[in-house]
């Protein structure tokens, strides 16, 4: 199986930066603890602007993994997996904007 690459790409009000890293810190203590989890890696730009954008890749070794710790999070508008854990980027607070998107390696 291939290994699939969640990632967020996120706008960060000028204040907030804090509570997004925090955010992001429960979501990656939750995925340490699944199957399937590999690794993530938090990203912050270098240019700075209105709104400070960071990248967020969290890596599973399949899609399966993935599906099942997400699993009912794609049918409901909170984004709550069977666990209670907000997913797909709806944990973090308004006006914190995450824009996620999965994708597989296709070449190096």
């Amino acid at each position: 199986m291939k290994q699939i690459n969640v990632i967020n790409f996120i706008e960060v009000p000028e204040g907030m930066e804090e509570i997004a890293v925090e955010v992001r810190e429960a979501y990656v203590d939750y995925f340490r603890k699944q199957s399937g989890f590999v690794s993530s890696t938090f990203y912050r730009s270098i240019k700075k602007d209105q709104k400070e954008k960071y990248v967020n890749i969290v890596v599973w070794d399949s899609i399966d993994s993935f599906n099942k710790v997400v699993n009912l999070g794609f049918s409901n508008d909170q984004g709550e997996n069977s666990d209670g854990m907000k997913v797909l980027g709806k944990g973090f607070p308004e006006p914190i904007s995450v824009s996620p998107c999965q994708y597989e390696i296709i070449g190096n």
